[in-house]
């Protein structure tokens, strides 16, 4: 087996998935192999819900704030790194019983891969590697991160310059099982913010295969570019690339970000297609969170909107 291949990057962060995640999922099972358009909740079993850290605002501890992210319907949590405490989420993970999924790389806004600066990109460089150490310290396998901004550049110079700064980390993803996931995002690169909503995701896909590795691949935010494209089809593209999801609303008729299951997002292909593509793994939410109620509220949202 070729370890190179789409498929197998699947693989792997699949497997990492079902470890960390099976002795929390308490939702309804069906078998994966058996998931077709007859079975009443074909993603049931197949979809674990996690959140952003900062989506959980209630007070106390972060063993408080765990235990009730769990209690409201989720199976993990993603945080922030560098910058995370791995003491303290080790304690909180281990009292809870709540797994750490994955981290998102906290200074990849400011601090970015396509930067024309050198330092700067060696400083995105080192954050990206200990981003990877403390998500791999506390557990977690996957490490969210925004490549760059198209300001910073042309196309043709900032794709390979990100594209040689973040290949720099990829030998220690290798070594220690963490995936490197890049969002898309608003940031005026591999789509023409610009454009219309008939984009496809031909740019991202060509950009996760330069790197010729199965420990990056895509963390597909279907929000984020339903504006732009058919989010079914770009799942169809990108196929076994996307090693997690985020999910958030999206209004095209209003041109505005949403709480999940409003807007007019076309969840119905959405399910369809993570079904196409045997989907399985991580489905982050990534709205305006809050208290407890708040957070069952968004809990319950994905499960109907992706038919949990």
């Amino acid at each position: 087996m070729n370890p190179n291949t789409p498929f197998d990057r699947r693989c792997f962060l699949r497997n990492a998935s079902l470890f960390t995640g099976a002795a929390v999922f308490t939702g309804p099972a069906v078998a994966w192999s058996d998931a077709s358009s007859t079975v009443p909740y074909p993603l049931a079993g197949r979809l674990l819900k996690t959140l952003k850290i900062g989506m959980i605002q209630v007070s106390g501890s972060l063993t408080d704030k765990f235990k009730a992210a769990k209690e409201a319907g989720f199976q993990g949590v993603e945080m922030n790194a560098p910058g995370m405490d791995v003491a303290e989420t080790r304690q909180a993970i281990a009292d809870s019983g709540l797994p750490v999924d994955g981290t998102v790389c906290g200074s990849h806004w400011q601090i970015r891969h396509t930067s024309p600066d050198v330092a700067t990109r060696a400083k995105a460089l080192e954050d990206l590697k200990t981003a990877l150490r403390d998500t791999h310290a506390v557990g977690g396998h996957s490490v969210l991160l925004v490549v760059g901004k198209g300001a910073d550049g042309p196309e043709q110079e900032i794709w390979p310059r990100s594209v040689e700064n973040i290949a720099k980390a990829v030998p220690l993803a290798a070594e220690l099982g963490v995936a490197i996931v890049i969002e898309n995002v608003w940031n005026q690169f591999l789509y023409d913010h610009a454009g219309g909503a008939n984009q496809t995701a031909d740019k991202f896909l060509k950009y996760v295969d330069e790197f010729h590795s199965p420990w990056v691949g895509m963390q597909l935010d279907i929000g984020n570019h339903w504006k732009y494209g058919s989010m079914g089809d770009w799942i169809r593209a990108l196929d076994k690339r996307v090693l997690k999801l985020d999910i958030k609303g999206f209004s095209r008729a209003k041109n505005k970000f949403t709480q999940i299951g409003e807007g007019d997002i076309d969840y119905a292909d959405v399910r369809k297609a993570l079904t196409e593509i045997n989907y399985h793994g991580w489905l982050a939410a990534e709205v305006t969170g809050g208290d407890l109620a708040a957070l069952t509220s968004i809990s319950q949202q994905m499960d109907v909107a992706f038919g949990l």
